[in-house]
């Protein structure tokens, strides 16, 4: 006799692994289309990666806003956000040049547990469509699909800075220099009396307390920062050529598959699309690594022969490029410069050697180093890591 209707087995849910903007984006569009999803994290808190911290969700890189694409995938912007349109930006020198856009260059957001973040917000989202999550649990080999959402790797990006109370006016201010931020740029946002100031360094990270210290200098020099009940707080994430969206069956996503921003580390909408990707490829049957490779790997080609040109031109390209973005409407300066090109497919191979992952930091002695890449490295199987990493070409 044929087995009862009522006795037939369910299909198995969709295990992310990983609670971060890409794993709860792509659970969300699951459920909110009849999948049943359960994610695993490991922390034991939803955002526990950061630490209330303002961070730039970018909007200028493509012609759509990122809070209608994400409004078009069924995702609601319900976390807090303040659209930015205006950035003071100081070159190597200190001269500023005001940045300015009739559209949001980006969407002020906070990262972390808090419940005024964008993480606790897709958390909310999540369980609100039926998402099952699970903290503090662990995973490594899920029964039926999969999506790891596990983040970083590899650390070749490092930001360092405090949080803090202030009295300040409302404001976004950045520097474009070397001596406080080598090979990224130190940054100052402001709003509603709470403040975020880092350096972002893409290489010395040894020297991490000297640069935060400038930074520091430098601000209460050209803006008058006034930081009270600071709290330092730091962070760490990874730039590269990307190498495969799926891995043993499971589809990766995020800053786990390397889908980052090598210019200036804006990687939460690359997360976001590819959580949203992944979640499509498994609705509807599509080949995920199709999917991601006509999506983002253009962008992030670009973004990693930007880096170079960031890295060659240094401080005086830098002031010519910000004088330029002061004399109009700077998004579609940055949407050009973000858009795949010419020269961006001529320097991509040139750039992908000059930044190889793990980057050598003549700082570093070996197994008595304790700066975060070395970390890293002692943690992370070397076959595995090799593989991960290979480009494509």
């Amino acid at each position: 006799m044929g087995r009862n209707v009522s006795e037939r087995s369910d299909p198995p849910p969709v295990t992310v692994i990983g609670a971060g903007p890409a794993g709860l984006a792509c659970a969300i569009v699951l459920a909110r289309n009849g999948q049943r999803v359960i994610v695993h994290e490991r922390r034991s808190r939803v955002g526990a990666r950061f630490h209330g911290d303002f961070q730039g969700l970018e909007s200028w890189s493509d012609g759509i806003d990122v809070l209608d694409e994400l409004t078009g995938a069924g995702i609601q912007p319900s976390f807090e956000h303040h659209a930015i349109s205006q950035v003071s930006a100081f070159d190597g020198w200190g001269g500023r040049h005001e940045v300015r856009s009739d559209k949001p260059l980006y969407y002020l957001v906070k990262r972390g547990p808090g419940t005024d973040t964008l993480d606790h917000a897709l958390l909310e989202q999540a369980q609100a469509s039926g998402v099952e999550i699970r903290l503090s649990s662990s995973i490594k080999n899920a029964s039926g699909p999969a999506v790891v959402a596990t983040g970083p790797l590899l650390a070749n990006v490092m930001a360092v800075g405090y949080l803090f109370e202030t009295t300040m006016p409302d404001g976004q201010w950045a520097c474009f220099s070397d001596s406080l931020a080598p090979g990224g740029y130190a940054y100052l946002l402001v709003q509603n009396g709470q403040g975020t100031v880092a350096t972002c360094l893409f290489r010395e990270f040894t020297h991490s307390d000297t640069f935060l210290a400038r930074t520091i200098a430098f601000f209460n020099e050209h803006v008058g920062l006034d930081m009270r009940a600071a709290r330092p707080f730091g962070g760490v994430g990874n730039y590269g050529p990307p190498c495969r969206g799926e891995h043993e069956g499971q589809l990766l996503v995020g800053e786990h598959a390397g889908f980052q921003d090598a210019l200036a580390g804006f990687g939460m909408r690359y997360a976001l699309r590819s959580g949203i990707l992944a979640a499509r490829s498994l609705l509807e049957g599509n080949d995920y690594d199709s999917l991601w490779r006509r999506s983002l790997l253009p962008d992030i080609r670009q973004s990693i022969g930007n880096r170079l040109l960031y890295a060659k031109t240094g401080d005086w390209g830098r002031r010519a490029m910000f004088r330029r973005m002061a004399t109009g409407d700077a998004r579609p300066m940055l949407a050009k410069l973000y858009r795949p090109s010419l020269l961006g497919r001529i320097l991509y191979p040139l750039a992908r050697r000059h930044g190889q992952i793990p980057q050598h930091d003549s700082d570093c002695c070996d197994n008595a180093c304790t700066c975060l890449r070395c970390l890293c490295e002692r943690h992370i199987n070397s076959e595995t890591t090799a593989s991960r990493l290979k480009p494509i070409h």
